[in-house]
């Protein structure tokens, strides 16, 4: 017994410095004095104000920020009501339309939306497109997170303040909305984090001249991996880990629940 703790220990280091080993290189080289990225040089952040000047990045970013602001509200509205749908009435077919994106392969939703947008609907590829589609990826995340904190709360509450003569839309509106409200707020920081950093599904619904944050990186990474890919994934890194650092603060045991 004394003998397998260490080796415990051992693996998970190692699994560990697997994971995060690459992150800390990018974030290292991002402030390597050096274009060529061989070796370290020096220390500058001459990378990081280069990256401020350059417009494609700059539009790229704009882009993204605006399809993950738009299609986290839109999540976070539906997926909110597909949870307590879910949780109350207890529907056979619901579960499976709003949690199938959640478990289905990117690859496989990214293709059958752009099939749907193309040889159903016929529309154009682009911003709107590209919203829609991580508007429909995320509603899933976010009714797990909210289903996850009504199933960790007692139904008693709710049937009292119906004893006290409350309407449905009182009851809503005064108990299980201030309840719930955290789970609601870590949902639509989760829905955010996940659509700012989406490659696959954006990268078949983003029409001709359309970029985002991630396509953008990957258009940069063909060419070589450059210390303004490194910085830029660097920043996207720290908004990523501190969006989901918030939400595991407001709501862990929502948290817990989704992984």
């Amino acid at each position: 017994m004394t003998l397998k703790l260490p080796l415990l220990w051992l693996l998970a280091a190692v699994v560990y410095a697997f994971l995060y080993v690459p992150l800390a290189v990018v974030v290292l080289f991002s402030f390597n004095d050096s274009a060529l990225n061989a070796g370290w040089v020096g220390f500058t952040t001459r990378w990081y104000e280069l990256l401020l000047a350059d417009a494609d990045m700059l539009s790229a970013a704009a882009n993204s920020l605006l399809v993950a602001t738009v299609a986290s509200i839109a999540a976070t509205i539906l997926g909110t009501m597909a949870g307590l749908a879910i949780h109350r009435y207890r529907p056979r077919l619901l579960p499976a339309l709003v949690l199938t994106p959640v478990a289905m392969p990117e690859i496989l939703l990214g293709v059958s939306l752009l099939l749907f947008f193309r040889q159903v609907l016929d529309l154009t590829l682009g911003l709107a497109s590209i919203v829609i589609a991580h508007i429909t990826f995320s509603i899933g995340f976010v009714a797990i997170v909210v289903r996850a904190r009504l199933q960790g709360m007692d139904e008693a509450i709710f049937e009292a303040a119906r004893d006290l003569g409350a309407t449905p839309w009182r009851s809503f509106r005064h108990v299980t909305l201030p309840l719930i409200l955290p789970a609601i707020v870590a949902g639509a920081l989760m829905a955010f984090t996940l659509s700012i950093d989406d490659f696959v599904i954006t990268f078949f619904t983003a029409g001709v001249g359309v970029t985002t944050l991630p396509l953008q990186i990957y258009s940069m990474i063909k060419v070589a991996v450059t210390p303004e890919v490194n910085a830029v994934s660097t920043l996207l890194m720290a908004l990523t880990l501190t969006l989901i650092a918030v939400a595991a603060r407001i709501a862990p045991e929502s948290i817990r629940a989704r992984g």
